[in-house]
């Protein structure tokens, strides 16, 4: 949806969930000296201030990584990035998934990004300066286009802001007929967990036509009075080994949030 802008939300709790195992997902796969191809359906402008504007406005970021840098070792993949992009950008910058994907990456492999908004499809151009294959298109409809992809192995994101409804049915169509096309790739879908649960239909489609999909959620207690979001979800499709010790690891630190009863 053009309207959405992720400066209000970056470096959120649902950005903590999402980053730290996708940076998690690439810093394993990239152990072995085979290429890789990634493909992310919704880009956004990949660097962000935490204390922008937008930012401040919602204070999502100060309920979210400034409050929970600490989980993280100084060595684990998430803090590796987030410790190189505020050593070149500043203290109050942000790495958004395209540019957690080109810090951990390496020279062979392949990066297809797509954005359709035309403030962030130009500043994602600049954040990336050559670094990866910039589309402007519909993420999904390049997805599609792209996958297989060559290199076969890899990763594909799909992050939409769900702000069009239509999105919770077409996507489960989308991702089925991508993991045909891709049966090796890792697919991974991030959705929300909203109060009026819009989800739930979405993820009966995705473990009915996709059984081996790992579904992971994290609950976390609203950014502020009112806000609808309560928690964080990723249903991936072909994770890493490892992937359930670390969604485990994760998910014990996101429970340290919740009130106690």
């Amino acid at each position: 949806m053009l309207s959405y802008q992720h400066a209000y939300h970056a470096g959120n709790l649902a950005d903590v969930h999402k980053h730290a195992l996708l940076a998690w997902m690439l810093a394993y796969l990239t152990r072995k000296p085979k290429p890789l191809s990634y493909i992310e359906s919704h880009a956004g402008r990949a660097l962000y201030r935490l204390d922008a504007a937008e930012a401040t406005k919602t204070g999502e970021a100060a309920q979210g990584i400034a409050r929970v840098a600490g989980w993280f070792a100084p060595d684990h993949p998430y803090a590796r990035v987030l410790e190189a992009t505020r050593a070149e950008h500043g203290s109050q910058a942000y790495p958004g998934s395209p540019e957690i994907a080109a810090q951990l990456l390496r020279a062979d492999d392949r990066l297809h990004l797509a954005e359709l908004h035309p403030q962030e499809h130009a500043a994602l151009q600049t954040a990336m300066a050559g670094r990866a294959q910039v589309h402007r298109r519909d993420g999904i409809e390049m997805a599609v286009a792209l996958t297989p992809p060559e290199p076969r192995r890899g990763v594909l994101l799909i992050d939409p802001s769900w702000e069009i409804k239509e999105d919770y049915r077409a996507i489960p169509q989308a991702m089925r007929r991508i993991s045909k096309k891709w049966p090796v790739g890792t697919l991974v879908l991030w959705y929300p967990l909203l109060r009026d649960a819009p989800h739930a239909p979405m993820l009966r489609a995705l473990e009915r036509d996709i059984p081996d999909g790992v579904r992971h959620e994290v609950a976390f207690p609203p950014a502020r009075a009112g806000h609808g979001m309560t928690g964080s979800g990723l249903f991936v499709v072909n994770p890493p080994y490892g992937f359930h010790a670390q969604a485990q690891w994760l998910s014990a630190r996101f429970a340290t949030l919740m009130p106690q009863r």
